[in-house]
């Protein structure tokens, strides 16, 4: 087998099946792992416990997927628009939405191309062992990328390109073929600090360090319970997750539009207020979201998300009479969020 020839074929292949970059790296993590022992000391990986629970499995892929060899690291874009996001971050009544889960969910999409893009490789090499991932197993899917020249570690850490900034989801393929890796890029962010700057919660504590129990992604996805009454104030009018490291990042000012037709914006989520959001039924939360990232948190956690942004609205009938509507509502974690968010109003 022609490795060589093969490695460019899977370039290709990738580029036809949706996937704007394609690369290929070894499995050696030691350095990454190092840095993951350290931030799960600290506590700052918050309330994910699974990604404790696997440990060094994730900065070890032949541990996850015996034979592992080589992982074949993708890029899709997601961006459905890259209108300036500002305006709605500074119009209180509005609702943000990270503009990763206005569209349909990533998950099912990415991973179908990746075992595509398998089939493919099968068709050539004949039947090799490989797994397919989609942000859907421990996999250190930033630093693998790295690894395989797709980009470089931003200092919020997520993974950066010259040619397409930030906006893009990132699928993994490890395999037992002994390809050709490609070199890991090189670090462009320089001096910038925009990113660490523009932070509302201060999650990056420095440079390439985060502590997630403050990141406002985390807050509004991840946690389950209450979140903590001095970053509610912070998060402003952020529903679900966040974009300000990667709004200010200059970087972005190269990122291009998916073509992809799923991750278009649905629902109205790129112009929503929160008042209109928070009058969703369960049911039509339910019928909405389907297909969509943000179901996944569910309807309780979704009401909790925006009683802090309708508590950090300016004050004014629609906003206080949506707040009163649910005061009573069943859950004690959303009634909490509502008495606080109805506190900031009297």
């Amino acid at each position: 087998m022609d490795y060589v020839a093969l490695a460019a074929h899977i370039r290709q292949w990738g580029g036809e099946l949706g996937f704007q970059a394609v690369g290929i790296a070894d499995i050696d993590l030691a350095q990454a792992e190092g840095r993951l022992a350290d931030w799960l000391a600290l506590g700052w990986h918050g309330g994910m416990d699974y990604m404790a629970r696997h440990g060094a499995r994730r900065a070890r892929p032949a541990e996850l997927v015996p034979g592992t060899r080589r992982v074949i690291s993708c890029r899709m874009d997601y961006a459905g628009s890259l209108i300036d996001e500002w305006p709605a971050l500074a119009d209180g009544r509005r609702a943000y939405v990270a503009r990763y889960a206005r569209g349909r969910d990533y998950h099912r999409l990415v991973r179908t191309r990746l075992q595509r893009l398998c089939d493919r490789i099968r068709n050539v090499a004949g039947e090799f062992g490989h797994r397919v991932f989609a942000d859907s197993a421990p996999v250190l899917e930033v630093e693998l990328a790295a690894r395989a020249g797709i980009g470089w570690r931003g200092k919020h850490t997520l993974l950066l390109s010259r040619e397409a900034g930030s906006w893009y989801f990132l699928g993994e393929i490890y395999c037992d073929l002994p390809l050709p890796v490609d070199a890991p890029a090189g670090e462009h962010c320089g001096r910038c600090t925009k990113c660490i700057d523009v932070c509302p919660t201060q999650a990056i504590r420095a440079p390439y360090r985060l502590d997630a129990r403050r990141c406002i992604s985390y807050l509004t996805i991840e946690l389950k319970g209450p979140i903590p009454l001095d970053l509610r104030p912070l998060i402003g009018n952020r529903v679900y997750g966040c974009d300000d490291c990667q709004l200010v990042c200059p970087w972005n000012g190269f990122a291009k539009v998916s073509a992809e037709e799923s991750f278009r914006v649905r629902n109205g989520l790129d112009r929503a207020t929160l008042a209109e959001l928070f009058a969703w039924s369960e049911e039509e939360f339910d019928a909405r979201m389907r297909g969509s990232a943000i179901r996944r948190i569910g309807y309780e956690r979704w009401l909790r998300n925006l009683a802090v942004g309708l508590g950090n609205a300016p004050t004014s009938p629609e906003v206080v009479g949506a707040l009163r509507a649910r005061a009573g509502h069943p859950s004690a974690l959303v009634r909490e969020h509502v008495a606080w968010a109805l506190s900031r109003h009297e």
